[in-house]
């Protein structure tokens, strides 16, 4: 793992970025959720009005691993750090890396004067789960997760939908 180095991610990294991406959601058994592509993520990334930031791990194969990230504000807690995913490449896993990618976005965080940091596991994620236990970290089984997507929203919105 020596020669692995984790730094702040920028625009050029946007292509493997989204090649991570379609890599868990292929993992998570849901390839087909994958909507985003490079220019969205170029503009909402890098923008006017930024909503996320990332870190990347890389060696001399290139990018290997990445932690994004946004701001969540807590009505109870204040500013929060919002893990969105931490990725290693399937044949990287193993070596330490999603580790020192974790620790990284934890100490940005703190550097961000956050209150705390929180994300999402699968159910069934046990590697992870067994990763985020080695921290301390609290599950937490009350909340149930909501979405809509664009697509119902705009019919409500549209009256198309009713209550």
């Amino acid at each position: 793992m020596s020669n692995v180095t984790i730094r702040i991610g920028k625009k050029d990294d946007l292509p493997r970025v989204l090649e991570l991406i379609k890599e868990l959601a292929e993992y998570e058994r849901a390839p087909h959720e994958v909507i985003n592509t490079v220019e969205l993520m170029e503009f909402d990334g890098f923008g006017p009005n930024p909503v996320y930031g990332f870190f990347v791990a890389e060696n001399e194969n290139g990018i290997i691993g990445l932690s994004l990230y946004y701001w969540r504000y807590s009505t109870w807690k204040g500013k929060r750090l919002y893990l969105e995913d931490i990725i290693v490449t399937e044949a990287e896993r193993g070596k330490g890396i999603g580790k020192v990618l974790f620790d990284r976005t934890m100490q940005h965080s703190l550097e961000q004067n956050c209150s705390g940091m929180m994300w999402q596991v699968l159910d069934w994620n046990d590697p992870a789960i067994n990763f985020y236990k080695k921290y301390g970290t609290r599950f937490d089984n009350e909340w149930i997760n909501c979405t809509l997507e664009r697509d119902q929203i705009a019919k409500y919105v549209s009256g198309q939908a009713k209550l």
